[in-house]
């Protein structure tokens, strides 16, 4: 029997061949010597420096989450919003998302950076923890008064009729909050906490042999740094 033609496509950007594709990592090296004893300072360290190399947007991750039992894993983009010596906290709705059904069947998820410019990743694995409403209203405050009513209105995930629908559900918080400056944060929204158990800085290299560190505890609590094969 003839073979039937693949349908796969082998995408190139820019039509380029492999060789000249493997060559695309040229932006700099890592070694151990160049990393900090905590992982967080040492994240710090990159971000700083992706701000400073003008990293389009450096505060934005991918958040991966998994439902149990099934298994399933889903992920989105979202912003980083604060970083301190427990963890790593971004914001969104934790009533009616995917995200918020995920972590309430499995309190772990990962976080993935991806600085191009840099050609630097960052990953992060961990348990999630909610912030307190205090916690969350700091952060709930700074935000515009648009964005404020948006997290009120938005049933973030469930099915819209159309947009009209949205609007509707906008138009009511309006009304609701109508002169009322300080608007107290939805007790459904907020801050969630992922704390590393694990952090890897990649580096991107030449040929695919890519700079990889990863950060684990060790069994005294304390973090152990290990180069991993690319």
């Amino acid at each position: 029997m003839a073979s039937q033609p693949s349908s796969r496509k082998i995408l190139n950007p820019n039509g380029t061949n492999d060789s000249v594709q493997a060559q695309q990592y040229t932006k700099g090296e890592l070694n151990i010597d160049q990393l900090h004893a905590d992982p967080i300072t040492q994240f710090d360290i990159w971000f700083k420096h992706a701000q400073e190399e003008k990293v389009h947007q450096p505060e934005t991750v991918t958040l991966s989450t998994a439902e149990l039992p099934s298994g399933r894993v889903s992920a989105r983009m979202v912003y980083l919003k604060e970083v301190d010596p427990a963890g790593f906290v971004i914001y969104s709705n934790w009533g009616t998302s995917r995200k918020a059904s995920d972590v309430r069947s499995n309190a772990h998820a990962a976080l993935t950076f991806w600085w191009h410019e840099l050609e630097r990743q960052v990953r992060v694995e961990g348990p999630c923890e909610r912030l307190s409403s205090e916690e969350s209203q700091v952060y709930y405050d700074t935000r515009i008064r648009g964005s404020r009513l948006g997290a009120w209105a938005s049933q973030q995930s469930r099915v819209l009729r159309d947009r009209a629908e949205l609007e509707e559900q906008v138009a009511g918080v309006e009304r609701r909050f109508d002169g009322q400056e300080k608007i107290p944060v939805p007790e459904f929204w907020g801050g969630l906490r992922v704390k590393p158990e694990m952090v890897e800085f990649w580096q991107g290299r030449p040929s695919r042999l890519h700079d990889r560190f990863q950060y684990t505890r060790d069994g005294k609590g304390e973090w152990e740094v290990r180069r991993l094969s690319p």
